[in-house]
């Protein structure tokens, strides 16, 4: 303890933005975590029942369902309604921007975790060199003394195992956000394919009244 109390002390200049870059990482992993917790839904069960309403060609049930299921699967599913009941035609396109947009809410200030997982270590790696060299100059200066620079050099790796620790949280915490949004993703897809099935077998159903119609 006296070791890493000296160490702030002394190096306090050099451990301040790995110390703000853990502040961040606590913020974005709370942040997100609490935004994730409340969109959770159980979609297959939520599909199912949206199925059957696009069955008996129910829009308003589905869109009842929607925002019942509320969160960001809510928000796409209510979406896709109403695409699903003004252009069908061009169905595909309109949801994948509405997809997108939900995405860029799932994937909101990750970037901050990836950043400081990348940063973090060179941060610390700086502040050990720094300590180092200052610890080499008193040592010059004070003449040979092992306990000095044991002590200089002890406290110089302390910069070093902070901004791992930092940024082994900052990766372990982006890589398992990055799952959950790529989970929410294949559930915007899946929804997708459900409203596609239903427009492409009205278009089947009707081709065969067109033909006639032609001929």
């Amino acid at each position: 303890m006296n070791l890493l109390a000296q160490s702030i002390l002394m190096d306090w200049p050099v451990l301040t933005p790995i110390f703000i870059c853990s502040i961040l990482v606590v913020a974005v992993v709370i942040n997100r975590w609490s935004y994730y917790s409340k969109s959770k839904r159980d979609v297959s069960l939520f599909i199912k029942g949206l199925q059957r309403e696009l069955v008996k060609n129910n829009l308003d049930g589905a869109r009842s369902m929607a925002e019942q299921c509320g969160g960001v699967i809510g928000e796409v599913t209510e979406e896709a309604v109403r695409i699903f009941a003004e252009q069908k035609s061009g169905f595909s396109r309109s949801f994948d921007i509405s997809a997108s947009l939900a995405s860029r809410k799932l994937e909101k200030n990750l970037t901050i975790l990836g950043t400081i997982g990348g940063v973090a270590p060179f941060l610390g790696l700086f502040g050990t060199v720094v300590r180092i060299l200052f610890t080499f100059q008193d040592l010059a200066a004070q003449g040979n003394q092992s306990a000095a620079v044991a002590s200089g050099i002890a406290s110089a790796l302390i910069a070093t195992a902070f901004g791992l620790g930092v940024a082994i949280v900052a990766v372990i915490f982006y890589n398992s956000f990055q799952s959950i949004v790529k989970r929410y993703e294949d559930d915007f897809q899946l929804i997708k394919l459900l409203f596609l099935s239903f427009v492409d077998g009205k278009d089947e159903s009707t081709t065969p009244s067109n033909a006639n119609i032609s001929l």
